[in-house]
Formats: structure tokens, sequence, C-alpha cells
């Protein structure tokens, strides 16, 4: 299984992780929610319910992948995971 965040130091992330939550508007302490689905096929990541959840699964999803462009890194696929 590949990491896609192999080789990436863990400031580059933290920045990249910031810039894209200030983007999104995602408050500082929901950045740990995202941090898991950075290593996970998009296939696994939480979609939107439509129960009003803060913060919404699309908001997680969208920082996720706006992260992963920052730091030059693609979204892993099913297929590519494992």
């Amino acid at each position: 299984m590949s990491d896609p965040l192999d080789g990436v130091p863990a400031e580059a992330l933290d920045r990249a992780l910031a810039e894209s939550a200030a983007e999104w508007a995602l408050p500082d302490y929901y950045r740990d929610c995202v941090r898991p689905l950075l290593r996970m096929p998009v296939s696994q990541w939480p979609r939107c319910c439509n129960g009003g959840c803060e913060p919404c699964s699309e908001t997680l999803r969208a920082v996720a992948a706006a992260t992963l462009a920052r730091l030059g890194r693609s979204v892993v696929e099913q297929g590519e995971h494992g």
C-alpha cells in the first residue's frame, strides 16, 4: 500500500492543511478530522448525510482534497490503495 504522504515533511503537511482549512472556513479544532482522510482512498471518505452535521463531511472532503493538491499529491483511488 502506498502512502500518499510519503516524504512529506510534517511542517509542509501542517502548512498545507492550515491553508486548506482556512480556504474552506474549517475551524482549527476540526483539522484532526481531516488528517486520516489524507491516507485513505476517496471511496472511504465520509459523505454528507444531510443531517446538518458540523462540520459537514463534504467540507472535510474538500479540505482533504485541497491539502493533497497543495502538496502535489493525488487523492488515492481504491485500486491504488492496496
